[in-house]
């Protein structure tokens, strides 16, 4: 096979998907980068040789977010109302409700859920 892409994208957290992708790359200089969580611990479906030929993988949390160096000034940012975090909260429970802020991100009905804590905290 001939021609591929430059990079691919594996968002699905499915190993078999993660293969297709990582082929689709142009031998060479084809990249691709794995965005899916993974359920369980998976082995990478690829033959050693495969990674020969020029083709990459990496993985991407946070969009390469650097908690460590950036993380201060994020927190910053939205302190000064400069980062708006409110439209990415869809839920907010109480800490006891843990569980159910779980299953809510697994049905897909919650993007971030904000667990409150206020009582743990009381004296």
């Amino acid at each position: 096979m001939s021609g591929g892409v430059d990079y691919s994208f594996e968002c699905t957290g499915n190993v078999d998907v993660l293969r297709e992708a990582f082929l689709s790359t142009q031998a060479g200089w084809g990249s691709t980068v794995l965005v899916g969580i993974y359920p369980t611990p998976k082995t990478l479906p690829l033959h050693p040789m495969e990674l020969f030929d020029g083709r990459t993988i990496t993985g991407s949390i946070f969009g390469g977010f650097k908690p460590k160096s950036q993380l201060p000034n994020f927190a910053q940012q939205c302190m000064k109302g400069v980062v708006k975090l409110e439209p990415f909260i869809t839920n907010e429970l109480p800490f006891e409700k843990i569980n159910d802020a779980f299953q809510l991100l697994r049905d897909g009905k919650s993007l971030r859920c904000v667990l409150q804590i206020s009582k743990f905290l009381k004296k």
